[in-house]
């Protein structure tokens, strides 16, 4: 493996025994990395460069931020420098953190305690487990969003089933239909949760590693639970829409119906008054 200009540069320095804490922050929809491709990237694809004194950062494009090996102020200082990077920033930024443990020849694991055990520091175990603590943290931020719609959704719903009417805007639906698909093309167009990184097609023997991690967060099957979610959400506002619509179009054919009445009233007058 060739050197990595910021990593460990020796055999001894990458595998000496140590601790690192990994903490990923969801900052917002859109974080633009363009800025530091030129300049001071170690690896690539994902986005890994330094951070602090010793310590380094994993960028993703769909404005996740995962900091390894940093204080507390430099965590602070990092990432008000990347404020000005985000699109659509979050209130209140996900985070997510796990303890990686360096441990020379040992078996690449997670521990049951969520220790994630290494063999030795390198941009491609880094970019490894970064990829799944984003995932992570993109999957729990949409579990509440989804969440939420399903709460708007069931009360209209239950109204319906109560009082066998939908009296309710389609301005509503359009809106849970709509929270929807943005939900499916972020998860599927911009975190491909679901698919490897790309680090994997260079370093194949990090396979089960990434696989291990990917197990612990459940990221498999919490991304097909909400593909569940969202189709149920979609499927009800649909159906509620398209039940709006029948009922504007009925509505709309009684007043042709009435206007017809109404017009052969008017004409019978007319021959009677004749």
């Amino acid at each position: 493996m060739t050197e990595t200009p910021g990593f460990p540069d020796t055999e001894g320095e990458r595998n000496e025994p140590r601790t690192l804490l990994a903490r990923g922050f969801l900052l917002g929809e859109r974080l633009d990395v363009r800025g530091f491709e030129q300049k001071q990237a170690l690896a690539t694809t994902p986005l890994t460069i330094r951070a602090g004194r010793k310590g380094f950062a994993v960028l993703f494009k769909y404005g996740v931020a995962v900091l390894f090996d940093v204080t507390a102020e430099e965590e602070a200082h990092f990432l008000g420098d990347l404020r000005h990077l985000v699109a659509e920033p979050m209130a209140v930024p996900g985070r997510e953190e796990s303890h990686i443990d360096v441990i020379a020849d040992a078996d690449e694991h997670v521990e049951p305690d969520g220790t994630v055990i290494l063999r030795a520091i390198t941009p491609e175990r880094l970019q490894v487990v970064a990829d799944v603590l984003a995932k992570d943290l993109v999957l729990e931020h949409y579990e509440i969003r989804v969440a939420a719609v399903f709460d708007r959704i069931e009360p209209l719903a239950a109204r319906l089933k109560d009082r066998g009417r939908h009296d309710f805007p389609a301005r509503d639906l359009l809106r849970q239909i709509g929270e929807v698909l943005i939900t499916q093309h972020r998860m599927v167009g911009r975190a491909e949760v679901l698919e490897k990184p790309e680090v994997l097609w260079n370093v194949p023997e990090l396979e089960g590693l990434f696989g291990r991690l990917e197990r612990e967060y459940e990221v498999r099957e919490r991304s097909r639970g909400l593909d569940r979610k969202l189709e149920v959400i979609g499927d009800t506002a649909q159906t509620l829409l398209d039940l709006v619509h029948t009922r504007r179009s009925l509505r709309v054919e009684w007043y042709i119906v009435l206007l017809i009445v109404f017009e052969l009233a008017l004409s019978l007058y007319e021959k009677v008054m004749r």
